[in-house]
């Protein structure tokens, strides 16, 4: 209903599982937007239904959970998510929530946001994989300084205010840190800045 009341939305499939939602995912054309992915479903959990939906296709992912501190929303993320919310986050941060996924970006309930920092960076290997290490050494200084502010949870707009730079300039280069590294939105590189050590919970 929520989604329904949007002129610029519309809802062209549900599923009560992992398997039904891949299934009518790979029926659609052309394919959806955005995907709101329950973590725990029957069958096909949440998780492993994103990772298909990931690698499968252009579609974007935001994940639902009860719980801040379920485990299972990192491994969601990793898998591809661009970003999770709770399930009592008010409609209009649901919508906003679709539209800033849709426009490319990541979204991440406010109130844990710490909490899931912290529970990336007890959940990866120090001092973090060759590659990730690889990609991040590639970033200018500029770039890892951008990089820390958004593990650290900054908008772009407080990135603009700690660094003295205009928004387009910290746009550009939040562009190039996810290019460099690989990474499908902010969520992913962040995950990344924590593997490699390059940020580590409390800093």
């Amino acid at each position: 209903m929520v989604v329904e009341s949007q002129d610029d939305m519309e809802v062209v499939a549900e599923a009560g599982d992992g398997a039904a939602a891949v299934a009518a995912l790979s029926a659609l054309e052309p394919p959806a937007d955005v995907v709101l992915m329950d973590v725990r479903m029957p069958g096909m959990d949440g998780i492993e239904a994103c990772s298909r939906v990931a690698d499968a296709s252009c579609t974007r992912v935001v994940m639902l959970t009860t719980f801040d501190l379920d485990e299972y929303v990192v491994a969601a993320i990793k898998a591809g998510a661009s970003g999770f919310l709770l399930k009592d986050a008010p409609p209009e941060d649901l919508l906003a929530a679709i539209r800033t996924v849709h426009a490319g970006d990541a979204v991440i309930a406010p109130s844990s946001t710490k909490r899931l920092l912290a529970t990336v960076a007890a959940s990866v290997p120090d001092p973090g994989e060759p590659a990730a290490a690889s990609a991040v050494d590639s970033l200018t200084d500029r770039e890892r300084e951008v990089l820390v502010l958004m593990a650290r949870g900054r908008s772009n707009a407080e990135i603009c205010a700690e660094l003295f730079l205009a928004e387009p300039t910290v746009k550009t280069h939040v562009g190039r840190v996810l290019a460099k590294l690989g990474a499908r939105d902010r969520v992913q590189a962040v995950v990344t800045a924590y593997e490699v050590g390059l940020v580590r919970a409390g800093s």
